[in-house]
């Protein structure tokens, strides 16, 4: 119901003239809600831009709206906002956020006893599923803490896309492993003067929605611009909703990646099947913007088209930072004399101790020291404007680079997976290579040999030869001895002192054959000292990083994996688990990105740093978009 029809049926007071809508109204989310104590609510901001809520009201299933005191009259990119509400929440209840225009931002609904501690949404702040917590509530901070360790399958089932151009279709998909029967579902539009109508009058057929399937229904109540389409099951509890601004929802609104990302206008729809999300426009919901890129291609750059397509891990959440991406290179920047490889560009590192730099690593034997340049990563003249090649011990050789890290001690660290010149053999090590060590082209310093560790690749094929180190993290020892982390050689607690050679940390490397991260002290004299294995619960690592911000270890997989980054901890049992997986932002391209970098906190602004990644393929979105032939895009997360 719109601001002037409330006014008409006496449900406000009249104004002398509506607020206009708010830009990005639609991207804030009702995030947790309590029906207990003072009957909080939380407000997520999905969206890449700050919203104003002055003006903004709340109202149950039995108040009229309104006014509410958020405890920030402003809600920031990717923040929190949280209020009591000024009416008594129920135990069976409902409740709907309007902008001070009078369009309806959001609305959850809950059963008896759902929201106690609290209803929250689970699977990603302002996007997730609604699940009831297990713990207490987490007011004003992410829900992961406070979620349960799996959510319901009936939260399987998501709105997966909304057509509003006249046929008026929804989409609803299952991402659980069981189906999940919808017979008693009803769904609603944001026009409060509706009444919510059930799945089964609108498609009869629609009973239940298989594991991993599709069920399409057209709304009863027709869908327009500035709208939302709020879904709840037979016990009454939401399950999902969406709310798009004008443009939106044309032709179709679609979740970005399909069943789990961000809703993002599509050019095509895809109704009964997966999104493909292809056009990434902004005129919808929780969505963002591919930014910058063009440029021609030159000789000797390549872009390859992206292979190994595979789906996310289980309760992935969806990114937590920005929703806006910029293209962050220019056109063909890595070509390089040793073939078509203008595409390669795989591990990404920042520099700790020089934040303003970051280091790449190139397949093809190249290192490169990059800074920005008017918003672009290019290489830094004043190391080599063209990179420098790398070699193996003895400068011989052509290793397969593709992890990077900077160590303790300043100097670059990198991994090779085999030997180019020889590519069917793997040869999977680490090398260490001195930054300030002058020419064209660096030798290592130190450089350790773990190829004996996994004969499953020698077998002959240059494809099994190329599935080894795919990246490498330095993690210091202070935080592992801080966080307890128990060494599996002597099943204490990890005391550096035992270990007199190794420096100030131990390297992750990441394995892509099984997606596990092995992890070794490298000591001066040459010798490794191996502490065994890590899981990381995905098919494959294609980069890994250790971020101070968050005090985790992220493991990044490409589009093998879905594009998703796993942040692990260190458990109450010592051991290294994953803590959460995140997706990529949903405007960028489903490619080979090998590379992922978060910048250090001290780079922060306005609560957000730097993220970047790195296509392998520089294919972006394919031949003619201005994605074609770059290979950094670079992006935001938290602090």
């Amino acid at each position: 119901m719109t601001f002037s029809a409330l006014v008409a049926t006496g449900l406000l007071a009249a104004q002398p003239a509506a607020a206009a809508d708010p830009v990005g109204y639609q991207n804030v989310r009702i995030n947790e809600v309590t029906s207990s104590n003072n009957d909080t609510v939380e407000l997520y901001n999905t969206g890449s831009t700050a919203v104003s809520l002055i003006g903004w009201k709340m109202s149950d299933d039995s108040f009229s709206p309104q006014s509410f005191t958020p405890s920030a009259s402003t809600i920031p990119a990717g923040g929190f906002v949280t209020f009591d509400s000024p009416k008594g929440l129920g135990d069976s209840d409902k409740l709907v956020i309007y902008t001070a225009g009078g369009a309806v931002a959001d609305r959850v609904e809950w059963a008896t006893g759902k929201a106690k501690p609290a209803m929250a949404r689970c699977g990603g702040d302002g996007t997730g599923a609604w699940v009831t917590g297990t713990t207490a509530a987490t007011f004003g901070a992410a829900n992961a803490s406070g979620c349960p360790t799996s959510v319901p399958s009936a939260s399987r089932v998501r709105i997966n896309e909304v057509t509003s151009d006249g046929s008026d279709t929804v989409e609803l998909y299952n991402g659980g492993t069981s189906a999940v029967g919808i017979g008693s579902w009803k769904y609603v539009d944001s026009d409060t003067s509706h009444s919510p109508v059930s799945v089964s009058s609108s498609s009869p057929s629609a009973t239940s929605v298989p594991a991993g399937g599709y069920v399409t229904f057209d709304s009863a109540l027709g869908l327009g611009d500035n709208d939302s389409l709020f879904l709840t099951d037979g016990n009454g509890d939401s399950v999902d909703s969406v709310t798009w601004a004008t443009g939106g929802a044309k032709p179709s609104d679609q979740r970005c990646a399909n069943g789990t990302g961000w809703f993002q206008t599509s050019t095509t729809a895809t109704l009964g099947s997966a999104n493909t999300c292809s056009g990434g426009g902004g005129a919808g919901g929780q969505t963002g913007h591919l930014l910058g890129g063009g440029g021609s291609l030159t000789s000797g750059c390549t872009p390859e088209a992206p292979s190994g397509t595979g789906s996310a891990p289980a309760g992935t959440s969806a990114w937590p930072g920005g929703l806006d991406v910029t293209i962050t290179d220019n056109v063909c920047a890595f070509t390089t004399s040793t073939g078509p490889e203008g595409r390669d560009v795989s591990g990404l590192a920042f520099d700790p101790a020089n934040p303003s730099v970051l280091w790449a690593a190139k397949n093809k034997n190249w290192l490169y020291k990059l800074v920005k340049s008017n918003g672009k990563w290019v290489p830094d003249p004043s190391w080599s404007a063209t990179g420098k090649q790398i070699r193996f011990a003895g400068g011989s050789g052509q290793p397969d680079s593709e992890g990077v890290t900077v160590g303790g001690n300043g100097h670059v660290y990198v991994t090779s997976e085999r030997d180019n010149a020889d590519n069917t053999v793997p040869k999977d090590t680490i090398m260490e290579f001195d930054p300030a060590a002058t020419g064209s082209t660096l030798t290592p310093v130190h450089q350790w040999d773990m190829t004996s560790q996994f004969p499953q690749l020698d077998t002959g094929s240059k494809d099994d030869a190329n599935l080894g180190f795919e990246g490498v993290g330095y993690v210091p020892d202070s935080w592992l001895t801080a966080n307890g982390w128990t060494d599996p050689l002597t099943g204490a607690a990890y005391d550096p002192a035992n270990y007199p050679l190794h420096g100030s940390g131990l390297y992750f490397a990441g394995l892509e054959w099984d997606g596990t991260l092995h992890v070794y002290g490298l000591n001066s004299d040459g010798t490794f000292t191996t502490f065994g294995t890590v899981s990381t619960g995905k098919a494959s690592v294609m980069d890994v990083t250790f971020d101070a911000g968050t005090q985790r270890i992220v493991a990044t997989c490409d589009n093998t994996c879905g594009e998703t980054h796993t942040f692990l901890k260190v458990n109450a049992a010592g051991a290294i688990v994953p803590d959460v997986t995140y997706t990529n932002p949903a405007v960028m391209p489903v490619d080979n990105l090998e590379g992922f970098a978060i910048a250090p906190t001290s780079t922060c602004v306005n609560g957000s740093r730097e993220a970047v990644w790195s296509d392998d393929g520089v294919y972006g979105f394919g031949s003619g978009t201005s994605s074609y032939g770059h290979a950094l895009y670079s992006g935001t997360f938290p602090c």
